[in-house]
């Protein structure tokens, strides 16, 4: 498998649109198109090959599955690991021979994922800070009451950052990338320990995402039974991700109601007896 220049130009465009500070908007672009999940569709859609895009998508999402951007704060960028550490993990799979389904496969994956994502970081606070000088052009411009300019500011200006931390490093990194999958292959053959050590890491992070998700949600004992049902379906009644969460959208359709019949008993308690009272006379005339 090779990566042109026209697909790592789509790959480089994708990455603008989902990096942050988003260009495609924080919603659509940073929490959708973002995502290793949704990242590992687009990629394969680009390089013909879905069923594995799909499979390293998902895997790296599991990794980054509770990674969090509180404020400007950014442990890894999920946009270079959807649009530049899946098609490395791509080519690095069809260059071993490896299955992206397998242990090895998904090991692999998780393990170019992680390595770019901290590349990713770098590419994040180069984007803000070069955002840092068109906020300047900004604000003269609002000293100078020129507010019609403003949209050049918040809609022109910011693909120019883009383009130089996101596009062009999406670009070269995915055009050039073959020949350092080949060298890596050439140089950590597959029994070897560097490799070995690598599938070693690499199957134990996804373990890392589960464990910072049941970190953040888990603040009681009770907690446990809700986190675990999910595993509980899948192992035992064998449901797939699709059936678990039409059972999850049922659970949170019965909490909800239960929720909006709490507050409206709150909301009659708080009005107090007057307006009990003011009912009943309403029934009586």
């Amino acid at each position: 498998m090779t990566i042109s220049w026209l697909q790592a130009i789509i790959l480089g465009l994708f990455a603008c649109l989902s990096s942050m500070p988003g260009l495609g908007g924080t919603s659509f672009g940073n929490y959708t198109l973002g995502r290793p999940l949704i990242g590992g569709l687009v990629c394969g859609i680009v390089l013909g090959d879905i069923p594995t895009g799909i499979m390293v998508g998902t895997a790296m999402q599991i990794v980054y599955i509770a990674l969090v951007t509180p404020g400007g704060t950014v442990s890894a960028d999920v946009r270079a690991v959807s649009y530049i550490g899946i098609p490395l993990a791509m080519l690095a799979l069809k260059s071993y021979g490896l299955e992206a389904g397998s242990a090895d496969g998904i090991a692999l994956a998780t393990s170019f994922g992680t390595m770019v994502g901290t590349v990713g970081t770098v590419l994040f606070y180069g984007t803000a800070t070069m955002n840092l000088a068109w906020q300047h052009i900004g604000w003269n411009f609002v000293d100078k009451r020129e507010y019609d300019k403003l949209y050049i500011v918040d809609m022109v200006l910011p693909w120019i950052s883009h383009i130089v931390f996101s596009m062009i490093p999406t670009v070269v990194m995915c055009k050039l990338g073959a020949p350092v999958v080949e060298a890596i292959k050439a140089y950590l053959p597959m029994d070897g320990i560097p490799m070995k050590t690598l599938f070693t890491v690499g199957a134990l992070l996804p373990c890392v995402g589960i464990a910072i998700l049941l970190k953040q949600i888990v603040r009681s004992v009770l907690d446990f039974v809700p986190y675990l049902m999910g595993f509980t379906l899948a192992a035992s009644l064998g449901l797939n991700l699709v059936s678990a969460t039409v059972v999850a959208a049922m659970f949170s359709i019965v909490i909800f109601q239960l929720k909006m019949l709490r507050l409206q008993q709150t909301k009659v308690a708080a009005a107090g007896p007057a307006a009990v009272g003011a009912d009943d006379d309403e029934e009586d005339i």
